[in-house]
């Protein structure tokens, strides 16, 4: 698929947007799974926009910072990833392992682009010690357009320039070498879900997890069917413990009442 420079301008537009929004918008529009749908609809093909968007969010649910430790930048990783698959005519699986690369190297770039503004951090403090309001105001701004900047040239000089090459790399690349990219890239999801599953799962929500496994293994229901059970049990979840925490504030309440 050749990659018009209209279209290429328009996925870099979105680069620019998303690589705000991760840091500092947090309207969560960067996720893969976002990115996939806008240039799903940029490249004219949806469906693997979604599907790869999808594959590559399953990995990134797991990727969480922790402290100092930063994970793969997988907002660059889905724009490769599904621009990859679209434009190469790869399957999901193989872009996601095409996309982790990049996704290193992108995160590697942002750390030094952090480091680098580390020392403006004082002259942030002595502004704010002479409520310079106006001189901090333009020096996040000018940090909002740098790391904007970045992910819009990191995006446009792969897509642009080098869709034709990945065509004819992809194209001489052996088929059983593909098949291990495909075979790597669909254990990636698991990876991730073992990651994210490692904060987030207690003992109490085991019975859960057994529940889903079954009903999709020897029930054969559908993902969106899951998901909706999920949806279910999240919502009832939710106000049992809202109303448990009203209940035991009443309670407190009319104790205290009483002993008074």
């Amino acid at each position: 698929m050749h990659v018009t420079l209209s279209q290429a301008l328009l996925i870099t537009l979105w680069a620019f947007i998303i690589g705000i929004d991760q840091f500092n918008g947090l309207f969560h529009i960067h996720r893969p799974l976002v990115t996939g749908l806008i240039i799903g609809l940029i490249l004219g093909d949806l469906q693997t926009g979604l599907i790869t968007g999808a594959t590559l969010e399953l990995i990134a649910m797991g990727m969480v910072p922790l402290a100092g430790a930063q994970p793969p930048n997988m907002v660059i990783g889905g724009i490769i990833g599904v621009s990859f698959a679209i434009i190469s005519k790869l399957p999901p699986q193989a872009a996601v392992a095409l996309a982790i690369p990049f996704a290193v190297a992108a995160q590697g770039c942002v750390t030094l682009i952090f480091t680098a503004f580390s020392p403006l951090m004082h002259k942030a403090d002595q502004w704010a010690d002479e409520c310079n309001t106006k001189a901090i105001a333009w020096l996040n701004y000018f940090g909002l357009l740098t790391h904007g900047s970045f992910f819009a040239l990191i995006t446009f000089l792969p897509i642009y320039f080098g869709a034709a090459y990945a065509q004819q790399v992809v194209g001489a690349i052996p088929t059983w070498i593909l098949g291990g990219l495909s075979v790597a890239g669909g254990m990636m999801p698991a990876i991730g879900f073992a990651m994210l599953l490692k904060i987030m799962l207690k003992k109490e929500y085991v019975a859960f997890l057994i529940i889903g496994f079954l009903l999709m293994t020897y029930f054969h229901i559908s993902i969106l069917g899951l998901a909706g059970i999920g949806a279910a049990i999240a919502l009832y979840d939710f106000y049992a413990n809202k109303n448990k925490e009203a209940n035991n504030k009443k309670a407190k309440k009319e104790m205290h009442s009483g002993g008074i």
